[in-house]
């Protein structure tokens, strides 16, 4: 009857602490502190449609590329390595768990004690020895009661460092993506900038073939041959250069997908039908739809946990500890009679360790303030990538119609004056030179214009969060 009077005291004073435990632990909430609306440069929509919940397939129509994007999900080595991540922070947080359970042993052993008749108080002389065995077999458990919530706040500690690896393996397929996008188009580019390189090339050897022509017609002289002749080479020196940079993004887009280095199937530029129209939302829409945004405020309810861990160290722990077995003499009797058991329970109080929980106490906080800089600089630096996208976007579409017709200028230029190097003496081969330069150049950056546009949009889509949906 004691015994169980002393459970029930027991019992009763971890009730009351518990109680009482609910003032030491602080319940997370986001801080009311943080920036989150209006990080969006020069935007005043209130449209709450985003295109982060638009899933990665409908973004990108080219069958290709969307191949390409599953088999980099499927196979890439940073992805593998996020999602191992995760396998760890879930293991820890199985432990988080197990820790609000007591824990328990079980032992069997046998003792053999010699005691000298001095040793029991035998007159001298009369030769007694007394030789024992004594065969124990026990349980023993013990028991930290949860009292001041460190114990839950270990456990959310541990859920918001699982959540926070989720979060960061979504922001590396994010990323992933976006990367696989990029330079896909990147190789589009290239191929594009080749073909009319090398379209170019051929055009000058014609124009080659007309001074020399000319010459012979004495319309022009020999330096207009040889002035056509340096700009076939300066058109086609860049030849190599291509190659190599799109033999380049081959490669690395080859490292994405997890191959050996190898050529990389793909369509053309103008093949490419982007989405019609781009839908920003809200920046606080940026807490919910961008894994690194996520990843950093789990990293920050982590450490403001941690707080809490660091703050239950200055108050009293309830340890139970309870044993129980069969002891006997006689391995005959090991079940008759033999039970034994015992049950404490005891708190301990921290009085002096040297400035340890202090220490503990101020670095948690430190690493809390740490955290939150963190998350905040995330969210900002979110808004940043959205607002230069969206202005890239606008950017390459005003780029696009201006080329337009600079180019067909330049078309027309080249046109009149090479027609004008035939027929008449009003020009020279310069302006047919400075016409047929410049008609390169602009083409070549209309292809830059038109991969602005692409990457912008891919670009936003991973700024807003698109993706991992």
């Amino acid at each position: 009857m004691k015994t169980r009077n002393q459970v029930y005291i027991t019992l009763g004073l971890a009730g009351l602490l518990a109680l009482a435990s609910c003032k030491v632990n602080q319940v997370y909430k986001r801080p009311g502190d943080l920036k989150a609306a209006n990080l969006y440069r020069d935007s005043l929509k209130t449209d709450t449609t985003s295109m982060a919940s638009l899933p990665w397939r409908s973004l990108f129509a080219d069958t290709i590329l969307q191949n390409l994007i599953q088999e980099g999900i499927n196979n890439n080595l940073d992805l593998k390595t996020a999602v191992l991540k995760i396998a760890e922070a879930q293991a820890t947080l199985q432990a988080s768990k197990a820790a609000y359970l007591p824990s328990l042993s079980a032992g069997v052993q046998a003792t053999k004690a010699k005691s000298s008749q001095a040793a029991l108080n035998f007159p001298a002389g009369t030769g007694i020895n007394l030789n024992t065995t004594t065969y124990q077999a026990s349980l023993n458990a013990s028991w930290e009661v949860n009292i001041w919530g460190q114990l839950s706040s270990l456990k959310r500690q541990a859920l918001a460092n699982f959540l926070q690896s989720d979060a960061a393996k979504r922001a590396v397929q994010t990323q992933l993506i976006a990367d696989i996008a990029n330079n896909y188009y990147n190789l589009l580019s290239l191929d594009q900038q080749l073909r009319i390189t090398e379209e170019t090339v051929k055009n000058r050897i014609k124009d080659v073939e007309t001074m020399t022509a000319l010459k012979e017609g004495a319309i022009v002289n020999g330096a207009a041959v040889v002035q056509s002749e340096a700009n076939r080479y300066a058109a086609e020196v860049s030849i190599p250069d291509l190659k190599q940079s799109i033999r380049e993004t081959e490669n690395a887009l080859d490292i994405l997908l997890a191959r050996a280095p190898g050529p990389v199937n793909r369509a053309t530029l103008t093949q490419q039908v982007p989405i019609a129209q781009l839908s920003a939302g809200l920046s606080t829409q940026l807490l919910s739809n961008r894994p690194d945004v996520q990843a950093s405020e789990y990293a920050f309810r982590s450490a403001f946990e941690n707080t809490n861990v660091a703050h239950s160290y200055f108050y009293p722990t309830l340890t139970i500890t309870a044993s129980g077995g069969l002891s006997t003499l006689q391995l005959k009797n090991f079940f008759d009679n033999s039970v034994f058991y015992n049950l404490v329970g005891g708190l301990t109080q921290p009085i002096f360790n040297k400035g340890q929980n202090k220490a503990r106490y101020r670095i948690a906080q430190a690493q809390q303030q740490e955290a939150f800089n963190t998350f905040q600089q995330t969210l900002l630096s979110a808004g940043q990538e959205v607002s230069n996208a969206l202005y890239s976007y606008q950017n390459a579409g005003t780029k696009q119609q201006l080329r337009a017709k600079q180019i067909a200028a330049l078309q027309k230029s080249v046109s009149y004056t090479n027609e004008l190097l035939r027929y008449s003496s009003a020009t020279n081969y310069t302006d047919v030179l400075t016409s047929e330069q410049s008609l390169l150049a602009a083409q070549l950056s209309g292809v830059n214009d038109r991969l602005q546009e692409l990457q912008a949009i891919v670009n936003l889509y991973r700024a807003l969060g698109g993706g991992w949906q």
